[in-house]
């Protein structure tokens, strides 16, 4: 950390403040920051530039944007910032403001997925491997009630209503709600329950399920550690969670063409991301390779909710 004096100084900007505040909550853009702050792009880059000399905070580069976010700072910042948000008045609509701004994040990712509503099933889609899917089935437990989290159109959830005592399909996407219900009225299939919801907000009770199902859909979270701790807590004593996810690449295309958050996973992301929510008896394997350029990997990660 840089010296007291140093750092009083940068920290005697109100607006320096406005922005550590923010990032203390999430992770930002420099265009996120000028929308929030309505502050010119110059502006920032200068006050992010002596925040990241003073080791306030650090950027990560994400496609083709850099993305700020908070460091851990000793009791004496963060009790300075404590301070400042009670007296900076702005705070509470900057607060307001960036809701609004992540709000856009995961429109732009709703509005992906209602455009191909109804194709998903033809076209190409990175990571939807039938072999991933059949080594995670053969490790299922017999009938239970499942959640299959970011569902999209139900191609998935119909498979597992053909064991499931009962399916809850949840997707974000409006469109693809209803797709996955037409598709469950063509086929007769009853015991599947569509809901509009967010991965990190599900709209399922309290130990409600026996198994948790993320199939490529947890790279699309803008928390995925959120969206575990939620499957967590839908989840009964003993339960368990399956991930079936994208290993880490480097395709950055995917942001664009596929509406990806993240690009894909490490196995030791999963398997800290599972521990922190509580999860034990974690296993991680990569299932299929693409023989095609990416040559994108599939990820099978499992783990249990502890037994009461």
């Amino acid at each position: 950390m840089a010296s007291i004096v140093k750092l009083l100084r940068v920290l005697a900007d109100p607006n320096r403040l406005r922005i550590l505040l923010l990032l203390g909550i999430e992770e930002l853009s420099v265009a996120e920051l000028q929308e929030i702050l309505a502050m010119g792009q110059s502006s920032i880059s200068t006050h992010l530039s002596q925040l990241k000399q003073a080791k306030l905070v650090e950027d990560r580069r994400t496609g083709k944007s850099n993305f700020y976010r908070l460091l851990k700072q000793e009791s004496i910042v963060a009790s300075l910032l404590a301070q400042a948000r009670h007296e900076i008045p702005e705070a509470a609509s900057d607060q307001a403001a960036m809701r609004r701004v992540l709000k856009k994040r995961q429109d732009k990712m709703r509005a992906f997925f209602d455009s191909v509503a109804g194709r998903l099933g033809k076209d190409y889609v990175p990571g939807r491997s039938w072999k991933g899917l059949a080594e995670a089935l053969l490790r299922l437990l017999p009938p239970m009630v499942i959640a299959d989290l970011g569902a999209g159109e139900g191609a998935f959830a119909l498979l597992l209503a053909e064991r499931a005592k009962k399916v809850i399909a949840v997707d974000s996407s409006q469109k693809m709600i209803e797709v996955g219900r037409e598709q469950a009225l063509r086929h007769d299939v009853k015991n599947i329950d569509f809901r509009l919801g967010d991965m990190e907000e599900l709209p399922i009770r309290d130990a409600r399920v026996d198994l948790v199902f993320f199939s490529q859909s947890l790279h699309h979270a803008l928390h995925p550690e959120r969206a575990v701790a939620e499957a967590n807590r839908i989840l009964r004593p003993g339960g368990r969670i399956v991930i079936l996810d994208l290993a880490k690449h480097r395709f950055e295309e995917a942001r664009e063409l596929y509406a990806d958050e993240r690009l894909g996973f490490s196995e030791a992301e999963l398997e800290s991301m599972l521990e922190e929510a509580g999860f034990t008896g974690i296993q991680t394997s990569v299932v299929h390779k693409e023989p095609e350029t990416p040559q994108f990997q599939t990820l099978l990660c499992i783990g249990s909710k502890t037994a009461v």
